[in-house]
């Protein structure tokens, strides 16, 4: 932190657009510093700075109804993790879910797609997981729907019933986001 000096507020001036450019300046070194400390960058209260709140509240308006609106809230949440480098951590995927739910609840079904394969391009190399089976059946839904190719996650969705629980018993996508604790 010895390298990081902010700009000392003034009497006067402080809002002038040369104080508030330092300032602002000297609050994006700091939390690049941040950033580059594996500890900190993982941590629950960076992350909560950062995007929990928008993944909490894109989470309630989802639940209302509120898809038009959550669905903005998502996006949001998607872009800052995309640049925080967390794309492969769960709330991710669980970010990935609300956008292809209010997608799909808007009919904007080939962007829902397109959401269902990302997921599944990380859920790749891992052998279970949670929001596996519902990514799979939405995935092979939205498939059939926008007329893309469906054979691949088929194929995964009854490896899935053959080696676990039937799937008739998990729950959908949207009842996955729906029961998510956020903390």
């Amino acid at each position: 932190m010895a390298g990081i000096a902010f700009p000392r507020k003034r009497l006067r001036r402080n809002f002038t657009a040369e104080t508030i450019a330092k300032r602002s300046r000297a609050f994006e070194q700091f939390l690049s510093h941040l950033h580059s400390i594996a500890e900190i960058r993982r941590s629950p209260e960076f992350l909560e700075f950062f995007f929990l709140q928008d993944l909490r509240t894109a989470q309630r308006l989802t639940c209302t109804g509120m898809y038009r609106e959550a669905l903005a809230t998502w996006a949001n949440a998607y872009r800052l993790q995309d640049r925080l480098g967390v794309c492969s951590s769960g709330r991710f995927l669980l970010t990935l879910a609300g956008l292809a739910v209010c997608h799909q609840e808007l009919d904007e079904l080939g962007e829902a797609h397109g959401c269902c394969e990302q997921a599944l391009q990380l859920l790749e190399a891992q052998g279970s997981h949670p929001l596996l089976g519902p990514f799979l059946q939405a995935h092979v839904h939205l498939a059939w729907k926008v007329g893309k190719d469906k054979r691949h996650s088929e194929a995964r969705l009854q490896d899935l019933r053959e080696a676990g629980p039937p799937l008739h018993q998990q729950p959908t996508l949207k009842e996955c986001l729906i029961k998510e604790p956020l903390e």
